[in-house]
């Protein structure tokens, strides 16, 4: 079994509370640009940070990821809006690199908005372009504390 990941590290937006409503300008309906993310408490030897915006609601085997970015500096203490491409990003479930806010099916009602925030011990050996999944396998053996933040929508 694979030890969990738990420590004071801390995410938030001021976008949006936690448990709320994501506004309409970071989702498909609006500018379609990448919330505010800020974080505190990132455990001692923390190397990178990684972030993965997914929705496990969509109705697809593996839910939906948005947002997929990495590289971020152990100094950083956040993601300035619309500020993503800073750093590498990886290919969404829209097949861009970068962020894609939420638009879930009309009418399939509320879909949580999971933004993962990983500290890692190590570097991200990977250029733009990784999936999600690609990512988390890299990173596995890296994490040392992660957070999170949930926001909702629906059409």
């Amino acid at each position: 079994m694979a030890g969990l990941h738990l420590g004071d590290l801390s995410i938030t937006s001021p976008a949006f509370q936690h448990g709320s409503r994501i506004p309409d300008r970071h989702t498909a309906e609006g500018d379609d640009v990448s919330p505010e993310l800020a974080w505190t408490d990132p455990p001692d030897g923390t190397r990178q940070f990684a972030v993965v915006c997914h929705d496990p609601d969509a109705p697809l085997t593996d839910g939906f990821t948005h947002w997929v970015i990495y590289g971020i500096p152990a100094d950083a203490t956040g993601i300035p809006e619309g500020g993503g491409g800073a750093h590498p990003e990886g290919v969404n479930d829209f097949g861009n690199e970068g962020y894609g806010g939420p638009a879930p099916p009309p009418g399939h009602g509320i879909h949580h908005y999971f933004f993962h925030l990983y500290a890692l011990s190590g570097e991200v050996d990977a250029g733009p372009g990784l999936s999600r999944a690609e990512l988390l396998e890299k990173i596995d053996p890296l994490i040392l504390v992660q957070a999170r933040i949930v926001g909702t929508f629906d059409r």
